[in-house]
């Protein structure tokens, strides 16, 4: 493992495959009456986050507790960054108070790669989400729940599954996570949204791209649906909220289409009756909670290897062969 997690992309088929395998040993402690390990006990962790968040702040939160080790929670809201401070100077503060690590989230994509390739921080820098940029950790749960469900078992990876990614591909960071990790790990991805979503340049992409969401629905074996990203649009995209619905909406119908053994997908939050009715998000075959849990054992993953210094082989264990705590 290498000392940052910016970007997906980064990541290798090995690398990607070590990640997902410590995952899956970690998710055994949630069911446990004791859910820490003591592998960061004496490191301080910090979640730096520019942007609101919910499910990714808590979720690494909940994994960096579990880990034992100190966390601060840091927001630019009411913090001297509403105020003008730079970057830097927030970076230097926290390395000044002695920061092992710091988990971003950027409403400017490339931030958290400039604070890594910086010596404002000694640390290891985990990109939580930057801008329209990348969005790793989200990937990597996204892989965790579809091998699961599609390829289950210790190294395996996701050859020849066919993932289709639908909505708002021009504003997502989870989606071009996505297509650089699946890929990785040896996944066909297509990308299904109306032209004025997709971004400039995405013929280069190792993905197809259709316009028809029903014509790939019978061949997906798992099917993500995107939020539409008001908040990061300063024109029109598409006509009317009805109208994106009628053709890009997943219903009853719809995922009828989909194979038996096909999951649905989505990072959260969900717009009910938008891209998802709520007959798809409260069905057995949508993975959204799932998902949620999935993430604490995968940014567990994540900690652990950047920080922990050690193979879970290596961890102490007691003669009832649980991990020593």
């Amino acid at each position: 493992m290498k000392r940052h997690l910016v970007s997906a992309a980064d990541l290798t088929r090995d690398d990607a495959l070590l990640i997902l395998d410590t995952a899956e040993e970690l998710a055994q402690l949630s069911g446990r009456a004791v859910k820490k390990l003591p592998t960061l006990r004496g490191r301080t962790v910090v979640n730096l986050f520019f942007e609101d968040s919910t499910r990714t702040k808590t979720s690494f939160e909940v994994a960096e507790k579990r880990l034992s080790a100190d966390v601060i929670n840091f927001s630019a809201k009411g913090s001297s960054v509403s105020k003008g401070e730079s970057l830097k100077d927030t970076a230097l503060t926290l390395q000044a108070m002695g920061a092992d690590a710091v988990v971003i989230r950027h409403h400017a994509s490339g931030a958290p790669a400039r604070l890594a390739q910086s010596d404002w921080l000694h640390g290891s820098v985990i990109n939580a989400g930057d801008g329209t940029h990348e969005h790793p950790t989200q990937a990597l749960l996204d892989a965790f729940t579809m091998r699961r469900h599609l390829n289950p078992g210790v190294g395996h990876d996701l050859a020849g599954r066919r993932v289709t990614i639908v909505g708002d591909i021009l504003h997502s960071r989870v989606a071009r996570s996505n297509v650089h990790l699946l890929t990785t790990l040896g996944a066909q991805v297509t990308f299904v949204a109306p032209p004025t979503l997709l971004p400039i340049g995405i013929e280069n992409w190792p993905c197809e791209v259709s316009y028809d969401l029903e014509s790939v629905l019978p061949k997906t074996d798992a099917l993500m649906m995107l939020r539409v990203q008001r908040e990061r649009m300063n024109a029109a995209f598409f006509p009317t909220e009805r109208e994106y619905t009628r053709r890009y909406g997943v219903d009853g119908p719809r995922m009828a289409q989909l194979p038996e053994h096909a999951i649905v997908m989505h990072p959260g939050p969900m717009v009910r009756g938008m891209e998802i009715t709520a007959e798809v998000a409260d069905s057995p075959r949508c993975t959204v909670v799932e998902q949620v849990a999935n993430g604490v054992s995968v940014r567990m993953a994540v900690l652990y290897l950047l920080l922990g210094g050690a193979t879970l082989a290596d961890t102490p264990r007691t003669e009832s062969g649980e991990t020593a705590q």
